[in-house]
């Protein structure tokens, strides 16, 4: 019998999108690009979900370049997977300041073990995009900066939350990282589908970061009340 884990990993090597992207945006797609991070996520979700226990979803935007984007798992840099993961990687360390603030709440939560028991962290597409800035240099793009792009992936994103679910996962409450766009587009896309009987969104870390990060312990302790209506 499959676990969890083999679930995810099963999920992870599956996402493919071959459809047509507007100009001047690229898919970001680790789980094909370099299979050098296969095993990488692999062990992290066999130390976390060698198990068959149902978990509440976490849905994020997209993979970003420093973050999943390095590790193959969503809010985990390569600093977070050595220090707080202990789990091995011998690749240049990324620093991601979302995998900052989620682990911190995840070890106000209890820690990695604690946490991971009960919530699975993922994306509304958990595939990335990137577009070239204004200096030239490749910069993380969002599924809804454009309409025409989110037109592109919603069907991709609609079977992507579809195959999530089939994981073993918990549907009286989805969490959301994002209370603008993300939050939007998900309560629209819940209002017709149906996946969840409620999204809760809460700001997304990104922002708390970089705009509030002075009030950084108000907002732990915001996640922390949200997450216990679930326990």
């Amino acid at each position: 019998m499959s676990t969890f884990a083999d679930r995810v990993i099963a999920f992870n090597k599956s996402l493919h999108f071959t459809g047509p992207l507007p100009p001047g945006i690229r898919i970001l797609n680790p789980f094909q690009e370099d299979p050098a991070i296969i095993p990488i996520y692999s062990e992290f979700y066999q130390k976390y979900y060698q198990d068959n226990n149902a978990r509440h979803l976490i849905l994020g935007i997209n993979p970003g370049r420093f973050g999943g984007g390095v590790t193959g798992v969503p809010f985990t840099d390569s600093k977070r997977l050595k220090r707080e993961c202990q789990l091995a990687y011998s690749g240049k360390e990324r620093h991601e300041p979302s995998s900052v603030f989620v682990y911190d709440v995840i070890n106000a939560f209890g820690g990695p073990a604690a946490f991971y028991a009960k919530f699975f962290i993922n994306s509304v597409c958990p595939l990335g995009f990137t577009a070239i800035g204004k200096n030239g240099n490749e910069i993380n793009y969002n599924y809804y900066d454009s309409r025409e792009l989110t037109q592109a992936v919603n069907d991709f994103i609609v079977q992507s939350i579809r195959k999530q679910l089939d994981l073993n996962i918990n549907t009286d409450v989805c969490f959301c990282f994002g209370t603008g766009k993300n939050e939007k587009f998900l309560k629209q896309l819940n209002a017709k589908h149906k996946f969840f009987q409620q999204i809760v969104a809460l700001e997304h870390p990104r922002f708390i970061m970089q705009y509030k990060n002075k009030s950084k312990s108000l907002y732990i302790d915001k996640y922390l009340n949200a997450f216990e209506q679930v326990l």
